[in-house]
Protein backbone atom coordinates (compact mmCIF):
# COMPACT_ATOMS: atom_id res chain seq x y z
CA UNK A 1 0.00 0.00 0.00
CA UNK A 2 1.66 3.24 -0.91
CA UNK A 3 1.64 6.50 0.65
CA UNK A 4 -1.22 8.90 -1.34
CA UNK A 5 0.94 11.81 -2.77
CA UNK A 6 -1.39 14.62 -1.95
CA UNK A 7 -1.31 13.97 1.80
CA UNK A 8 1.42 15.75 3.71
CA UNK A 9 4.28 13.79 4.24
CA UNK A 10 3.80 11.91 7.68
CA UNK A 11 6.40 13.90 10.77
CA UNK A 12 7.82 10.27 11.32
CA UNK A 13 11.50 10.24 10.56
CA UNK A 14 14.30 10.93 12.58
CA UNK A 15 14.77 9.92 16.54
CA UNK A 16 12.47 11.67 19.06
CA UNK A 17 9.71 11.36 16.60
CA UNK A 18 7.21 11.30 19.41
CA UNK A 19 7.87 14.56 20.61
CA UNK A 20 5.39 16.59 18.90
CA UNK A 21 3.45 13.42 17.47
CA UNK A 22 -0.25 13.15 17.19
CA UNK A 23 -1.23 9.84 18.32
CA UNK A 24 -4.34 8.28 17.51
CA UNK A 25 -5.92 5.21 20.64
CA UNK A 26 -7.38 2.86 19.10
CA UNK A 27 -9.98 0.57 21.34
CA UNK A 28 -9.67 -2.11 19.21
CA UNK A 29 -13.25 -3.71 20.31
CA UNK A 30 -14.85 -0.76 18.74
CA UNK A 31 -12.81 0.73 15.74
CA UNK A 32 -14.01 -1.18 13.24
CA UNK A 33 -15.21 -4.99 12.91
CA UNK A 34 -13.49 -7.25 9.77
CA UNK A 35 -15.22 -10.33 10.15
CA UNK A 36 -18.94 -9.64 10.91
CA UNK A 37 -18.60 -10.50 14.59
CA UNK A 38 -19.76 -7.43 15.44
CA UNK A 39 -16.48 -6.62 17.36
CA UNK A 40 -13.51 -4.49 16.12
CA UNK A 41 -10.74 -6.57 15.31
CA UNK A 42 -7.24 -6.18 13.31
CA UNK A 43 -8.58 -6.50 9.90
CA UNK A 44 -11.12 -3.65 10.69
CA UNK A 45 -7.92 -1.51 11.98
CA UNK A 46 -5.95 -2.35 8.47
CA UNK A 47 -9.18 -1.24 6.17
CA UNK A 48 -9.14 1.96 7.84
CA UNK A 49 -5.07 2.58 7.68
CA UNK A 50 -5.63 5.00 4.94
CA UNK A 51 -9.10 6.98 6.99
CA UNK A 52 -6.30 7.21 9.65
CA UNK A 53 -3.84 8.70 7.03
CA UNK A 54 -5.65 10.92 5.61
CA UNK A 55 -6.87 12.60 8.92
CA UNK A 56 -3.90 13.01 10.00
CA UNK A 57 -2.40 11.48 12.42
CA UNK A 58 1.63 10.63 13.05
CA UNK A 59 1.43 6.93 15.12
CA UNK A 60 -1.47 4.70 16.53
CA UNK A 61 -1.79 2.90 19.77
CA UNK A 62 -3.67 0.01 19.68
CA UNK A 63 -5.25 -1.42 22.84
CA UNK A 64 -4.40 -5.05 24.26
CA UNK A 65 -5.03 -7.33 21.29
CA UNK A 66 -3.48 -10.95 23.16
CA UNK A 67 -5.05 -14.05 23.53
CA UNK A 68 -7.52 -13.21 27.02
CA UNK A 69 -10.78 -14.34 28.41
CA UNK A 70 -11.87 -10.89 28.44
CA UNK A 71 -12.97 -10.63 32.01
CA UNK A 72 -11.49 -6.67 31.57
CA UNK A 73 -11.76 -6.88 28.04
CA UNK A 74 -8.06 -7.24 26.79
CA UNK A 75 -6.39 -6.03 29.94
CA UNK A 76 -6.25 -9.74 31.57
CA UNK A 77 -3.85 -10.99 29.09
CA UNK A 78 -3.37 -15.09 29.12
CA UNK A 79 -0.15 -14.94 26.56
CA UNK A 80 1.53 -11.34 25.85
CA UNK A 81 3.40 -12.50 22.76
CA UNK A 82 -0.10 -13.75 20.69
CA UNK A 83 -2.72 -12.34 19.10
CA UNK A 84 -6.60 -13.27 20.45
CA UNK A 85 -8.34 -15.07 17.55
CA UNK A 86 -11.20 -12.82 17.80
CA UNK A 87 -8.86 -9.82 17.13
CA UNK A 88 -6.81 -12.04 14.47
CA UNK A 89 -3.63 -13.85 14.39
CA UNK A 90 0.12 -12.84 14.13
CA UNK A 91 0.23 -12.60 10.71
CA UNK A 92 -2.32 -10.04 10.34
CA UNK A 93 -0.66 -7.99 13.06
CA UNK A 94 2.27 -8.24 10.65
CA UNK A 95 0.28 -7.15 8.03
CA UNK A 96 -1.16 -4.08 9.74
CA UNK A 97 2.41 -2.95 10.84
CA UNK A 98 3.57 -3.27 7.29
CA UNK A 99 0.95 -1.43 5.67
CA UNK A 100 0.54 1.51 8.32
CA UNK A 101 4.31 1.71 7.82
CA UNK A 102 3.65 2.41 4.29
CA UNK A 103 1.47 4.93 5.02
CA UNK A 104 3.76 6.57 7.49
CA UNK A 105 2.12 5.88 10.59
CA UNK A 106 4.16 4.46 13.52
CA UNK A 107 2.37 1.76 15.59
CA UNK A 108 2.72 1.75 19.20
CA UNK A 109 0.80 -1.39 21.36
CA UNK A 110 -0.54 -1.92 24.88
CA UNK A 111 2.07 -3.36 27.57
CA UNK A 112 0.29 -4.88 30.21
CA UNK A 113 3.00 -5.24 33.22
CA UNK A 114 1.60 -4.98 36.31
CA UNK A 115 -0.63 -8.09 36.22
CA UNK A 116 -1.87 -11.20 34.20
CA UNK A 117 -4.88 -13.14 33.41
CA UNK A 118 -6.08 -15.84 35.91
CA UNK A 119 -5.92 -18.02 32.75
CA UNK A 120 -1.99 -17.26 32.25
CA UNK A 121 0.10 -20.64 32.69
CA UNK A 122 2.44 -19.15 35.33
CA UNK A 123 -0.68 -18.39 37.67
CA UNK A 124 -2.17 -21.86 37.38
CA UNK A 125 1.20 -23.23 38.08
CA UNK A 126 0.82 -20.73 41.34
CA UNK A 127 -2.15 -22.68 42.15
CA UNK A 128 -0.84 -26.43 41.48
CA UNK A 129 2.48 -25.54 43.32
CA UNK A 130 1.55 -24.50 46.49
CA UNK A 131 2.51 -22.02 49.66
CA UNK A 132 5.87 -21.05 48.90
CA UNK A 133 7.00 -22.02 45.74
CA UNK A 134 9.04 -19.84 43.40
CA UNK A 135 5.58 -20.83 40.69
CA UNK A 136 3.94 -18.42 43.50
CA UNK A 137 6.86 -15.71 44.21
CA UNK A 138 5.76 -14.22 40.60
CA UNK A 139 2.28 -13.41 42.03
CA UNK A 140 1.59 -11.65 45.53
CA UNK A 141 0.54 -14.02 47.65
CA UNK A 142 0.11 -14.10 51.55
CA UNK A 143 -0.74 -15.66 54.40
CA UNK A 144 -4.36 -14.12 55.75
CA UNK A 145 -4.89 -12.78 59.29
CA UNK A 146 -7.57 -13.51 62.13
CA UNK A 147 -8.63 -16.69 62.75
CA UNK A 148 -7.60 -19.52 60.67
CA UNK A 149 -6.14 -16.69 57.82
CA UNK A 150 -9.46 -15.98 56.88
CA UNK A 151 -9.42 -12.01 56.65
CA UNK A 152 -7.29 -10.28 53.58
CA UNK A 153 -3.77 -9.91 54.51
CA UNK A 154 -3.93 -6.10 54.94
CA UNK A 155 -7.30 -3.12 53.70
CA UNK A 156 -6.32 -2.38 50.33
CA UNK A 157 -9.72 -2.61 48.00
CA UNK A 158 -9.59 -3.44 44.54
CA UNK A 159 -9.69 -0.32 42.12
CA UNK A 160 -12.41 -2.40 40.40
CA UNK A 161 -14.49 -2.54 43.79
CA UNK A 162 -14.72 -4.70 46.73
CA UNK A 163 -11.30 -6.24 48.07
CA UNK A 164 -7.89 -6.78 46.13
CA UNK A 165 -7.83 -10.07 47.71
CA UNK A 166 -8.93 -13.43 46.87
CA UNK A 167 -8.34 -16.40 48.95
CA UNK A 168 -7.38 -19.79 47.11
CA UNK A 169 -8.24 -23.04 48.11
CA UNK A 170 -5.26 -24.22 49.98
CA UNK A 171 -6.25 -20.85 52.35
CA UNK A 172 -3.63 -18.40 51.01
CA UNK A 173 -5.01 -15.20 49.28
CA UNK A 174 -3.51 -13.53 46.10
CA UNK A 175 -3.28 -9.82 45.33
CA UNK A 176 -5.46 -8.03 42.42
CA UNK A 177 -5.43 -4.22 42.59
CA UNK A 178 -8.77 -4.69 39.55
CA UNK A 179 -10.33 -7.89 38.88
CA UNK A 180 -9.90 -11.05 40.50
CA UNK A 181 -9.08 -12.40 36.98
CA UNK A 182 -6.07 -10.45 37.05
CA UNK A 183 -3.74 -11.43 39.88
CA UNK A 184 -0.64 -8.90 40.44
CA UNK A 185 3.43 -10.04 39.65
CA UNK A 186 5.67 -9.57 41.70
CA UNK A 187 8.30 -7.12 40.74
CA UNK A 188 10.39 -8.10 43.38
CA UNK A 189 10.83 -11.49 41.22
CA UNK A 190 14.02 -11.35 38.71
CA UNK A 191 11.97 -13.75 36.72
CA UNK A 192 9.20 -11.54 36.44
CA UNK A 193 11.58 -8.65 35.31
CA UNK A 194 13.33 -10.84 32.98
CA UNK A 195 9.98 -12.44 30.74
CA UNK A 196 8.92 -8.91 30.42
CA UNK A 197 12.18 -7.38 28.95
CA UNK A 198 11.22 -10.72 26.55
CA UNK A 199 8.37 -10.17 25.84
CA UNK A 200 9.20 -5.82 25.06
CA UNK A 201 11.81 -7.62 22.29
CA UNK A 202 9.42 -9.97 21.07
CA UNK A 203 7.32 -7.11 19.68
CA UNK A 204 10.21 -4.43 18.67
CA UNK A 205 12.10 -6.99 17.02
CA UNK A 206 8.50 -7.38 14.81
CA UNK A 207 8.90 -4.05 13.88
CA UNK A 208 6.39 -2.08 16.77
CA UNK A 209 7.56 1.45 17.31
CA UNK A 210 6.88 1.76 20.95
CA UNK A 211 4.59 1.07 24.45
CA UNK A 212 1.80 2.58 25.92
CA UNK A 213 2.38 1.00 29.39
CA UNK A 214 -0.68 0.23 31.34
CA UNK A 215 -0.50 1.42 35.18
CA UNK A 216 2.94 2.24 34.65
CA UNK A 217 2.55 3.81 38.20
CA UNK A 218 1.98 0.37 39.58
CA UNK A 219 4.09 -2.85 39.85
CA UNK A 220 6.45 -1.91 42.89
CA UNK A 221 4.74 -2.96 46.46
CA UNK A 222 5.97 -1.57 49.37
CA UNK A 223 7.52 -3.95 52.01
CA UNK A 224 5.54 -5.78 54.79
CA UNK A 225 2.42 -5.06 52.64
CA UNK A 226 1.14 -2.36 55.17
CA UNK A 227 -2.70 -1.52 55.85
CA UNK A 228 -3.37 1.94 53.67
CA UNK A 229 -5.71 5.24 54.37
CA UNK A 230 -8.84 3.42 54.17
CA UNK A 231 -10.52 5.26 51.05
CA UNK A 232 -13.45 4.44 48.64
CA UNK A 233 -12.24 3.88 45.18
CA UNK A 234 -14.41 5.21 42.33
CA UNK A 235 -14.40 2.15 40.21
CA UNK A 236 -11.56 4.15 37.96
CA UNK A 237 -8.46 5.24 38.20
CA UNK A 238 -7.55 7.84 39.92
CA UNK A 239 -4.36 9.73 41.84
CA UNK A 240 -5.89 9.12 45.98
CA UNK A 241 -2.18 10.87 47.25
CA UNK A 242 0.66 9.26 49.14
CA UNK A 243 -1.79 7.53 51.65
CA UNK A 244 -2.14 5.12 49.04
CA UNK A 245 0.13 2.38 48.75
CA UNK A 246 -1.08 0.31 45.92
CA UNK A 247 0.83 2.88 43.14
CA UNK A 248 3.32 5.02 42.61
CA UNK A 249 6.06 3.45 44.97
CA UNK A 250 9.72 4.27 44.70
CA UNK A 251 10.71 0.47 44.04
CA UNK A 252 8.36 1.40 40.70
CA UNK A 253 11.17 2.89 39.19
CA UNK A 254 13.82 0.06 38.66
CA UNK A 255 10.96 -1.12 36.87
CA UNK A 256 10.74 2.00 34.12
CA UNK A 257 14.69 1.74 34.07
CA UNK A 258 14.82 -2.09 33.01
CA UNK A 259 11.97 -1.02 30.27
CA UNK A 260 13.84 1.91 28.97
CA UNK A 261 17.25 -0.08 28.82
CA UNK A 262 15.08 -2.17 26.84
CA UNK A 263 13.77 0.35 24.01
CA UNK A 264 17.24 1.75 23.97
CA UNK A 265 19.05 -1.31 22.08
CA UNK A 266 16.69 -0.34 19.20
CA UNK A 267 16.15 2.96 17.07
CA UNK A 268 13.38 5.78 17.50
CA UNK A 269 11.48 3.16 19.90
CA UNK A 270 9.56 4.78 22.45
CA UNK A 271 7.16 4.23 25.71
CA UNK A 272 4.25 6.53 27.06
CA UNK A 273 2.94 5.83 30.33
CA UNK A 274 -0.36 5.66 32.52
CA UNK A 275 0.87 7.24 35.45
CA UNK A 276 -2.30 8.61 37.85
CA UNK A 277 -0.05 10.51 39.95
CA UNK A 278 -1.15 14.32 40.01
CA UNK A 279 1.66 16.08 42.08
CA UNK A 280 4.00 17.42 39.33
CA UNK A 281 7.16 16.74 41.00
CA UNK A 282 6.52 12.94 41.48
CA UNK A 283 5.26 12.84 37.96
CA UNK A 284 8.43 14.18 36.45
CA UNK A 285 10.58 11.20 38.18
CA UNK A 286 8.72 8.84 35.86
CA UNK A 287 10.36 11.11 33.05
CA UNK A 288 14.07 11.04 34.27
CA UNK A 289 16.56 10.62 31.31
CA UNK A 290 16.74 6.59 31.99
CA UNK A 291 12.87 5.88 32.48
CA UNK A 292 9.85 7.06 30.35
CA UNK A 293 10.23 9.07 26.88
CA UNK A 294 6.02 10.36 27.94
CA UNK A 295 4.20 9.94 30.57
CA UNK A 296 0.13 10.69 29.76
CA UNK A 297 -0.46 14.18 31.97
CA UNK A 298 -4.30 13.63 33.45
CA UNK A 299 -5.06 17.30 34.32
CA UNK A 300 -6.76 18.22 30.93
CA UNK A 301 -8.74 15.53 30.56
CA UNK A 302 -9.80 16.27 34.21
CA UNK A 303 -10.54 19.84 34.11
CA UNK A 304 -13.80 21.29 33.44
CA UNK A 305 -14.55 23.76 30.70
CA UNK A 306 -13.59 27.01 32.91
CA UNK A 307 -10.23 29.12 32.17
CA UNK A 308 -8.99 28.60 35.55
CA UNK A 309 -9.23 24.85 35.44
CA UNK A 310 -7.78 24.61 32.08
CA UNK A 311 -4.58 27.40 31.95
CA UNK A 312 -4.08 25.68 35.57
CA UNK A 313 -3.97 21.66 33.51
CA UNK A 314 -1.47 23.69 31.01
CA UNK A 315 0.75 25.51 33.76
CA UNK A 316 1.12 22.14 35.63
CA UNK A 317 1.45 19.87 33.06
CA UNK A 318 4.49 22.10 31.48
CA UNK A 319 5.82 22.31 35.03
CA UNK A 320 6.22 18.66 35.13
CA UNK A 321 8.15 18.31 32.21
CA UNK A 322 10.18 21.43 32.36
CA UNK A 323 13.46 19.66 34.55
CA UNK A 324 13.27 16.65 32.17
CA UNK A 325 14.26 15.75 28.89
CA UNK A 326 10.25 15.04 27.86
CA UNK A 327 7.78 16.80 25.73
CA UNK A 328 4.15 17.23 27.15
CA UNK A 329 1.49 14.56 26.31
CA UNK A 330 -1.83 16.25 26.15
CA UNK A 331 -5.17 14.15 26.32
CA UNK A 332 -8.75 15.20 26.12
CA UNK A 333 -10.61 11.57 26.15
CA UNK A 334 -9.53 7.98 26.69
CA UNK A 335 -11.57 4.64 27.27
CA UNK A 336 -11.32 5.06 30.68
CA UNK A 337 -13.15 8.69 31.01
CA UNK A 338 -16.36 10.70 30.03
CA UNK A 339 -15.83 12.01 26.64
CA UNK A 340 -15.57 15.37 26.34
CA UNK A 341 -18.26 16.30 24.39
CA UNK A 342 -20.43 14.62 27.27
CA UNK A 343 -18.07 16.23 30.15
CA UNK A 344 -18.48 19.75 28.68
CA UNK A 345 -22.24 19.70 28.54
CA UNK A 346 -23.23 17.04 25.96
CA UNK A 347 -25.44 17.68 22.76
CA UNK A 348 -24.82 21.10 20.90
CA UNK A 349 -23.19 22.81 23.66
CA UNK A 350 -20.55 19.78 24.56
CA UNK A 351 -19.77 19.64 20.73
CA UNK A 352 -19.04 23.41 20.15
CA UNK A 353 -17.29 23.34 23.47
CA UNK A 354 -15.04 19.86 22.07
CA UNK A 355 -14.51 21.52 19.29
CA UNK A 356 -12.49 24.62 21.13
CA UNK A 357 -10.61 22.40 23.25
CA UNK A 358 -9.27 20.32 19.75
CA UNK A 359 -7.99 23.30 19.05
CA UNK A 360 -6.48 24.12 22.51
CA UNK A 361 -5.06 20.49 22.56
CA UNK A 362 -3.53 20.73 19.17
CA UNK A 363 -2.36 23.99 19.61
CA UNK A 364 0.12 23.53 22.74
CA UNK A 365 3.42 22.23 23.01
CA UNK A 366 4.59 18.42 22.85
CA UNK A 367 2.58 15.65 21.86
CA UNK A 368 -0.71 14.61 21.82
CA UNK A 369 -3.27 12.13 21.37
CA UNK A 370 -6.99 11.39 20.08
CA UNK A 371 -9.39 9.17 21.71
CA UNK A 372 -11.08 7.03 18.07
CA UNK A 373 -13.98 8.91 17.98
CA UNK A 374 -12.65 12.42 19.53
CA UNK A 375 -12.45 13.60 15.46
CA UNK A 376 -15.65 12.76 15.11
CA UNK A 377 -17.40 14.39 18.14
CA UNK A 378 -18.85 11.31 19.62
CA UNK A 379 -20.68 11.58 23.55
CA UNK A 380 -21.28 9.14 25.94
CA UNK A 381 -23.93 6.61 25.40
CA UNK A 382 -26.13 5.57 28.46
CA UNK A 383 -25.85 1.76 27.85
CA UNK A 384 -28.76 -0.09 29.12
CA UNK A 385 -28.42 -2.44 32.30
CA UNK A 386 -28.67 -5.87 30.42
CA UNK A 387 -25.76 -4.69 27.81
CA UNK A 388 -23.19 -3.07 30.17
CA UNK A 389 -19.99 -5.10 30.45
CA UNK A 390 -17.66 -3.30 32.61
CA UNK A 391 -16.40 -5.73 35.27
CA UNK A 392 -16.68 -2.51 37.42
CA UNK A 393 -20.82 -2.75 37.19
CA UNK A 394 -20.80 -6.34 39.33
CA UNK A 395 -18.02 -5.61 41.49
CA UNK A 396 -19.33 -2.21 42.40
CA UNK A 397 -22.92 -4.46 43.38
CA UNK A 398 -24.24 -2.44 40.02
CA UNK A 399 -23.70 0.66 41.89
CA UNK A 400 -21.08 1.88 39.54
CA UNK A 401 -22.09 1.68 35.77
CA UNK A 402 -18.64 1.68 34.36
CA UNK A 403 -16.59 2.91 31.32
CA UNK A 404 -18.98 0.83 28.53
CA UNK A 405 -20.87 4.67 27.44
CA UNK A 406 -17.18 6.32 26.18
CA UNK A 407 -16.42 2.67 24.45
CA UNK A 408 -19.28 2.75 21.90
CA UNK A 409 -18.13 1.71 18.54
CA UNK A 410 -17.18 4.07 16.14
CA UNK A 411 -19.62 5.00 13.27
CA UNK A 412 -18.46 4.98 10.08
CA UNK A 413 -21.22 5.14 7.37
CA UNK A 414 -25.19 4.66 6.82
CA UNK A 415 -28.14 5.63 8.64
CA UNK A 416 -29.10 3.01 10.84
CA UNK A 417 -26.48 1.01 13.56
CA UNK A 418 -24.05 -0.58 12.95
CA UNK A 419 -23.06 2.28 10.63
CA UNK A 420 -20.20 0.45 8.98
CA UNK A 421 -18.19 -0.92 12.09
CA UNK A 422 -19.98 -4.45 11.31
CA UNK A 423 -21.35 -6.35 9.14
CA UNK A 424 -23.81 -7.54 11.74
CA UNK A 425 -26.22 -4.68 13.51
CA UNK A 426 -25.83 -6.21 17.20
CA UNK A 427 -22.93 -5.03 17.92
CA UNK A 428 -20.69 -5.94 21.10
CA UNK A 429 -21.70 -2.54 22.91
CA UNK A 430 -25.18 -1.19 21.22
CA UNK A 431 -24.96 1.44 19.18
CA UNK A 432 -27.65 4.24 19.42
CA UNK A 433 -30.01 5.25 16.62
CA UNK A 434 -30.06 8.58 14.85
CA UNK A 435 -26.14 8.82 14.21
CA UNK A 436 -26.66 8.81 11.16
CA UNK A 437 -24.84 12.67 10.74
CA UNK A 438 -22.11 11.56 13.22
CA UNK A 439 -20.65 8.93 10.83
CA UNK A 440 -17.34 9.73 9.44
CA UNK A 441 -18.69 9.31 5.56
CA UNK A 442 -21.20 12.02 6.35
CA UNK A 443 -18.55 14.20 8.15
CA UNK A 444 -15.91 13.75 5.39
CA UNK A 445 -18.57 15.45 2.90
CA UNK A 446 -18.83 18.72 5.33
CA UNK A 447 -16.21 21.38 5.33
CA UNK A 448 -18.11 22.44 9.00
CA UNK A 449 -17.91 19.26 10.33
CA UNK A 450 -15.36 18.06 13.66
CA UNK A 451 -13.73 15.35 11.20
CA UNK A 452 -12.95 18.35 8.87
CA UNK A 453 -11.79 20.95 11.53
CA UNK A 454 -9.55 17.63 13.19
CA UNK A 455 -7.89 17.16 9.25
CA UNK A 456 -7.56 20.99 8.96
CA UNK A 457 -6.03 21.36 12.23
CA UNK A 458 -3.84 18.04 12.08
CA UNK A 459 -2.67 19.50 8.59
CA UNK A 460 -1.93 22.68 10.20
CA UNK A 461 0.04 21.24 12.62
CA UNK A 462 2.21 19.26 10.27
CA UNK A 463 3.02 22.04 8.05
CA UNK A 464 3.21 25.04 9.41
CA UNK A 465 6.28 26.93 10.76
CA UNK A 466 4.19 28.44 13.02
CA UNK A 467 4.10 25.35 15.49
CA UNK A 468 8.25 25.26 16.07
CA UNK A 469 9.54 25.47 19.91
CA UNK A 470 8.64 23.75 22.47
CA UNK A 471 7.58 26.13 25.29
CA UNK A 472 4.30 29.06 25.07
CA UNK A 473 4.12 32.41 26.64
CA UNK A 474 0.67 33.48 27.64
CA UNK A 475 -0.63 36.21 26.47
CA UNK A 476 -2.98 38.81 28.05
CA UNK A 477 -6.77 38.02 27.32
CA UNK A 478 -10.10 39.00 27.97
CA UNK A 479 -11.83 37.89 31.17
CA UNK A 480 -12.53 34.35 30.96
CA UNK A 481 -10.11 33.68 28.06
CA UNK A 482 -7.14 31.98 27.36
CA UNK A 483 -4.34 33.15 25.18
CA UNK A 484 -0.77 32.07 24.52
CA UNK A 485 1.74 32.48 22.05
CA UNK A 486 4.50 29.77 20.55
CA UNK A 487 7.88 30.60 19.63
CA UNK A 488 6.96 29.94 15.63
CA UNK A 489 4.25 32.83 16.01
CA UNK A 490 0.95 30.73 16.79
CA UNK A 491 -1.60 32.35 18.97
CA UNK A 492 -4.31 30.52 20.24
CA UNK A 493 -7.49 32.17 21.85
CA UNK A 494 -9.72 30.23 23.53
CA UNK A 495 -12.84 32.20 24.66
CA UNK A 496 -14.99 30.75 27.73
CA UNK A 497 -16.37 33.80 28.76
CA UNK A 498 -19.94 33.36 27.46
CA UNK A 499 -19.47 36.30 25.66
CA UNK A 500 -18.17 37.23 22.02
CA UNK A 501 -14.66 38.53 22.00
CA UNK A 502 -12.76 40.80 19.53
CA UNK A 503 -10.10 38.60 17.64
CA UNK A 504 -6.86 39.64 17.74
CA UNK A 505 -4.50 40.92 15.26
CA UNK A 506 -3.09 38.14 13.31
CA UNK A 507 -4.16 36.00 10.18
CA UNK A 508 -6.56 33.68 10.95
CA UNK A 509 -5.13 30.09 10.20
CA UNK A 510 -8.38 27.97 11.95
CA UNK A 511 -11.26 29.06 13.93
CA UNK A 512 -13.62 26.03 15.61
CA UNK A 513 -16.80 28.51 15.22
CA UNK A 514 -17.38 31.41 12.72
CA UNK A 515 -15.15 34.66 12.87
CA UNK A 516 -15.94 36.36 9.50
CA UNK A 517 -17.37 39.06 12.24
CA UNK A 518 -13.86 39.97 13.57
CA UNK A 519 -15.64 38.30 16.63
CA UNK A 520 -14.60 34.82 18.71
CA UNK A 521 -18.29 33.52 19.58
CA UNK A 522 -18.29 31.95 23.07
CA UNK A 523 -17.17 28.38 23.37
CA UNK A 524 -14.85 28.77 20.49
CA UNK A 525 -11.06 28.94 20.34
CA UNK A 526 -8.76 30.00 16.83
CA UNK A 527 -5.41 29.75 15.37
CA UNK A 528 -3.73 33.20 14.04
CA UNK A 529 -0.47 33.56 12.74
CA UNK A 530 0.71 36.48 14.68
Amino acid sequence: MSPDPSLPAARTSGSDWWRDAVFYQVYIRSFADGNGDGVGDLAGIRARLPYLAELGVDALWITPFYPSPMADHGYDVADPRDVEPAFGDLAEFDALLAEAHALGLRVTIDLVPNHTSDRHEWFAAALAAGPGSPERARYVFRDGRGPDGAEPPNNWPSVFGGPAWTRVPDGQWYLHLFAPEQPDLNFADAEVVAVLETTMRFWLDRGVDGFRIDVAHGMAKPAGLPDMVPMEDTGLLDDHGPGDLRFDQDGVHAVHRRIRAVLDEYTDRMAVGEVWVSDDARLARYLRPDELQLAFNFKLLTADWAPDELRDAVVHSLATVAGTPAPACWVLSNHDRPRHVTRYGDGELGTRRARAAALLQLALPGAAYVYNGDELGMPDVEVPDEALQDPIWERSGRTERGRDACRIPVPWSGGEPAYGFSSRRATWLPMPEGWAPLTAEAQAADAGSMLSLYRSALALRRTSPAFAGESLAWLPAPEGCLAFRRPGGLVCLANLSGADVPLPEGRVLLASADVGGGVLPADASVWLQA
